[in-house]
C-alpha cells in the first residue's frame, strides 16, 4: 500500500521511477511500506485496504494491517466469493442454479 501527497504520486511512470532509483530492499520498504508513522499523518476516516496476498513486514506493517481501520480481511473474502461468481458465470453458469445449489429457492436443480 503506497500513500500519496497527491494521484500524480500513483502514476506508473513515477512508481517505475521510484523503483529505479531504490536498489535494495529494506531501502524500498522504508520508502514504500505503509507504516503507522504514515497512517498518522493520513485522514482519521481512511480505510486500509489490500486484495492479497500481503507481505507483512514489507508492503504494510502487521499493526497497520490488523489495525481499526483495515478492512483487508473483508475485503479478501468478499473478493474470492466475487470472483467465484464471476467465473460461475462466465464459464455458462445460471445465477438460478447457483441459488438453487446453495439450497435458496431460486429454481429447481
Amino acid at each position: 500500500m503506497i500513500m500519496a501527497d497527491n494521484a500524480d504520486d500513483f502514476l506508473p511512470g513515477k512508481l517505475r521511477e521510484l523503483s529505479a532509483t531504490v536498489a535494495d530492499l529494506q531501502a524500498q520498504i522504508v520508502a514504500l511500506q505503509e507504516t503507522r508513522e504514515r497512517l498518522a499523518r493520513a485522514e482519521h476516516d481512511v480505510l486500509i485496504m489490500h486484495p492479497g496476498p500481503m507481505n507483512r513486514g514489507v508492503e504494510i506493517d502487521s499493526d497497520v494491517a490488523d489495525g481499526p481501520h483495515s478492512v483487508i480481511l473483508n475485503q479478501v473474502t468478499n473478493g474470492v466469493a466475487v470472483r467465484m461468481a464471476v467465473l460461475y458465470l462466465l464459464a455458462g453458469g445460471k445465477p438460478e442454479l447457483a441459488e438453487a445449489a446453495k439450497g435458496g429457492s431460486g429454481g429447481d436443480r
